[in-house]
């Protein structure tokens, strides 16, 4: 956990979950070519951050920033069950969360709202806009650093096909 080592109030906030043994088990899921445990604690780290900057509530976005994805599944899910996955896991991951941490109106609300629009669940307060904004926003970064040549290398055909046809 190299990106907030130095963050000592982060660490603070979020230390009891990332010692849980069961959250520890995310680190054996792949999630956007990295796996879930470090995806969902770069979501909680940026997501702190830019709620302790905008002068939010950040002990609350970090914890369930850092909870938004804690669900189990198995790599060997077929391409319907990852669909059908982006749909249910924010309730699953509520539910997961439930059984080993205390969550607030606000924290199931920010874990659930996470994958709005793609989800029913809209964000009722400003920690949830932060929390799904940030997990966009790392979730790209993420797949790019994944599919980088095969993006670079679609988009150079693409606008070489452009460049032709506008020609």
């Amino acid at each position: 956990m190299n990106i907030n080592d130095k963050d000592n109030e982060f660490i603070d906030i979020v230390d009891h979950i990332l010692g849980n043994k069961e959250f520890k088990t995310l680190k054996n899921i792949e999630h956007h070519g990295v796996n879930r445990f470090d995806h969902s604690v770069k979501v909680a780290y940026y997501s702190y951050k830019v709620a302790k900057f905008l002068n939010l509530d950040y002990h609350k976005t970090a914890k369930a920033a850092l909870l938004h994805d804690f669900f189990l599944s198995d790599d060997n899910r077929t391409v319907k069950e990852r669909i059908i996955s982006t749909f249910v896991h924010p309730k699953k991951a509520v539910q997961k969360s439930e059984e080993y941490f205390n969550l607030c109106p606000k924290e199931k609300n920010i874990i659930e709202g996470h994958m709005f629009p793609i989800n029913y669940r809209v964000p009722k307060y400003a920690e949830s806009w932060v929390v799904n904004i940030v997990d966009k926003s790392v979730a790209i970064g993420e797949l790019s650093q994944k599919f980088g040549y095969k993006l670079n290398y679609a988009t150079n055909l693409f606008l070489l096909f452009l460049i032709n046809y506008i020609r």
